[in-house]
């Protein structure tokens, strides 16, 4: 006989409250993270984590500087309400240890739910490509007990992703460089260089499956990238318009070929980019517009040019 499906879920994880939405677990989640805002009815659920740092409004050199201050020093970038997680009596916890900026400890998560009794199973989602999110998907509708759910979410984030695959790619294909952080300046990874791909262009500055990582402005300089697409982690599009000139405004960008020709496009990451979750899909379909748009021409929804 098969276990019940869980009726008191935790989602320690932005991504994963998606994902726990989209496969039709939604109604049984009862606890979210601060940063939980997508989709709306996740706004409204008891939040369990606050930011352990004073970043809020800070540039991204202030931003980098206290989270690796943190690091350093052992401390939590989170802080976990484990006296509230205890009151909802969760019966799956979902988290993830990919990234160790981008939700609370996965350390922290399991001594807090050991101290709630019992055996509540975490589950933690390690994606790093486009196939790796299309399985966690999968993996997340067999934990919350909605394998249906989640097989009609993957058939139709796969048919999405077909279709642009499908498509005939820019000629020449543009050279793409992406950037998940101003500064210190960052290339972002995992999954991005293959949205670019598969959006039909060549990816100069990340590494497909690789975490993201930090690059100098010289590099960015050599790769004489054709289109930039800023995606800062964390960020939305307005907020990402606001640091734009942190790369815009260093020197020899005048001279790149995506400046030269005004290829330069600011992105939601926050939404589209940096969370592997069904979202994911819609950044591709930003990827894929924005490579074969003329400058000035409308973009999707997310997007925006930076003149």
């Amino acid at each position: 006989m098969s276990a019940a499906p869980p009726q008191r879920i935790v989602s320690l994880l932005p991504s994963a409250t998606e994902l726990l939405f989209a496969v039709g677990a939604g109604p049984r989640v009862v606890g979210v993270t601060h940063e939980c805002d997508h989709p709306p009815a996740a706004r409204h659920l008891p939040r369990l984590t606050a930011n352990a740092l004073p970043t809020e409004g800070e540039p991204p050199a202030a931003v980098d500087r206290h989270i690796r201050r943190a690091r350093h020093e052992g401390s939590s970038i989170y802080l976990l309400d484990e006296a509230r997680l205890a009151g909802l009596e969760p019966d799956l916890i979902v988290t993830q240890e990919l990234c160790p900026v981008c939700a609370v400890a996965y350390p922290e998560v399991q001594r807090a739910a050991r101290r709630l009794g019992g055996d509540v199973p975490v589950l933690s989602l390690e994606p790093e490509s486009l196939e790796d999110i299309l399985t966690t998907v999968e993996v997340v509708g067999r934990a919350a007990g909605s394998e249906a759910g989640a097989a009609a979410t993957v058939a139709q984030m796969a048919e999405r992703r077909d279709i642009i695959a499908s498509a005939a790619p820019p000629e020449p294909r543009p050279r793409v460089a992406c950037i998940e952080w101003t500064e210190p300046l960052m290339a972002a990874g995992h999954w991005v260089p293959e949205m670019v791909a598969l959006a039909g262009g060549i990816d100069v500055l990340g590494s497909a499956g690789r975490p993201s990582a930090e690059i100098s402005w010289d590099a960015v300089v050599a790769a004489a990238p054709d289109v930039m697409v800023l995606m800062p982690c964390g960020y939305g599009l307005e907020r990402t318009l606001q640091v734009s000139p942190e790369v815009t405004g260093r020197p020899g960008f005048a001279d790149l070929p995506c400046a030269r020709m005004g290829r330069v496009i600011a992105v939601d990451g926050s939404s589209y980019f940096n969370r592997p979750g069904p979202r994911i899909i819609s950044g591709l379909e930003i990827m894929a517009a924005a490579l074969r748009a003329r400058p000035g021409e409308p973009l999707p929804k997310g997007a925006a040019w930076i003149r």
